[in-house]
């Protein structure tokens, strides 16, 4: 959320980044709620005093015996009171349509973002590995020989309906090891510790995040209401929400594995075939709470941390800057990493890195100490590290052969029992 401080102090600059995100004009908007807002408490606060005038004087004019006053001040007193209560209701409600809005704005893009109106304006930054050249025309990961047996969507949409599937066999046990690999790469290679937290969570862990109120069409709801996550963001994020931090705590850095749920609002018609969008998937999710001077070079350590997973993997990759344009709600500096998949002959994102300053902080109210300072708020970065599923669809993509076979990573070996490849036939090999 944004600090309403900050647009009082500078709206030209407030409605400058909101331009560069495609909303114009805002400033004064808010500042009208704002100033609405603050005469309703000033003007709660001149009654309360008139009232508490107006009580003293009561007593006077009894002893007095001025009966007349004593009516009139009584009077006084009762009708001061009754309009404290009104404006401070009415402040109340200001108060609300002016969090309300600043609910739904985007965060502000930092001056290094490019400009640009969607993804036709992101900038590569750079490429890894080289793209295989095949002696063979490639396929999508859904028509391989050695994984069309372990991709079950027939039998997922009797189940549960279109962008879903059921994974069985050697697909099933590769899907599994991937997850562990990544892990495992970032307990051990970066430091991260790993939790296990819940897919249920309730309103105010997706407004901390940001995916409520304005996306909540994106996500599914259970009857008692609570939400059903879109990534371990949202949980791994909100364990500091309200707290106040130490700051020889930061950074605090932290992934999951978990299951994300998405309503994909929206994407009708996106694609629909395989497993690259689903309702259901798996992610290895990054999270770190940092201080606001760390905040830059952790983006790059994250970035670094997924991008040595795709290295590892063996899987051509490049990695992006997203434009102002095309970044998430939350987000005040995207980097996406693209995988390379032969099937459909281009690069597909499969992790997104964002620092989104304070912006999570204040909607959490997380903060940290500074030894010697007063407290702030902290930052808050996430990305994918990495998404399974499309792991899963680069490797098999990767490394498909002529025969349907399935050449699979080295670092997989250990995860798959020794085993090297998904043999034509769908078992390991």
């Amino acid at each position: 959320m944004h600090d309403i401080r900050a647009i009082r102090e500078n709206p030209a600059a407030f409605d400058a980044a909101m331009a560069r995100r495609g909303l114009a004009g805002l400033s004064s908007r808010i500042l009208g709620l704002d100033e609405a807002r603050r005469g309703k408490i000033l003007a709660a606060e001149t009654a309360q005093a008139e009232q508490n005038r107006a009580s003293k004087d009561v007593g006077a004019a009894k002893a007095a015996g001025n009966d007349a006053e004593f009516e009139r001040l009584r009077a006084l007193v009762a009708q001061k009171k009754a309009d404290v209560a009104r404006l401070n209701e009415e402040a109340v409600a200001e108060d609300a349509r002016l969090r309300d809005l600043l609910m739904t704005l985007p965060n502000r893009p930092l001056s290094d973002v490019p400009d640009g109106a969607d993804e036709s304006g992101n900038v590569e930054l750079r490429r890894w590995g080289t793209p295989r050249a095949f002696d063979f025309q490639p396929v999508e990961h859904f028509e391989i020989a050695g994984a069309k047996g372990g991709l079950d969507f027939a039998t997922a949409a009797k189940l549960s309906g279109s962008r879903f599937v059921v994974l069985s066999g050697a697909i099933t046990r590769l899907h599994r090891a991937l997850a562990q690999f990544m892990l495992d790469t970032h307990v051990t290679d970066h430091g991260l510790t790993e939790m296990w937290t819940p897919v249920l969570v309730r309103d105010e862990a997706m407004v901390g995040t940001g995916q409520l109120p304005k996306f909540a069409e994106d996500s599914y709801r259970t009857t008692n209401g609570w939400w059903l996550i879109p990534t371990s963001e949202v949980t791994l994020t909100n364990t500091v929400a309200g707290e106040m931090l130490e700051e020889e705590r930061l950074p605090i850095r932290l992934t999951a594995h978990s299951q994300c749920f998405r309503s994909e609002a929206g994407s009708a018609g996106k694609d629909t075939s395989g497993m690259l969008r689903q309702h259901q998937f798996e992610k290895v999710e990054m999270v770190s709470i940092t201080t606001p001077d760390q905040s830059a070079a952790e983006q790059e350590r994250m970035t670094g941390c997924a991008e040595a997973i795709l290295q590892k993997l063996e899987l051509p990759y490049r990695v992006l800057v997203l434009c102002a344009g095309d970044m998430g709600f939350g987000a005040t500096r995207t980097y996406d990493l693209e995988v390379w998949l032969p099937g459909q002959d281009t690069y597909r994102e499969i992790s997104s890195v964002s620092v989104c300053g304070d912006f999570q902080a204040r909607r959490m109210n997380a903060r940290f100490r500074p030894q010697g300072g007063k407290p702030d708020f902290v930052h808050t970065l996430n990305g994918s590290g990495l998404a399974v599923g499309r792991c899963l669809i680069a490797v098999l993509e990767n490394g498909q052969q002529q025969d349907g076979s399935v050449d699979l990573p080295a670092a997989l070996h250990p995860y798959l029992g020794g085993k090297t490849r998904i043999a034509a036939d769908g078992t390991l090999a």
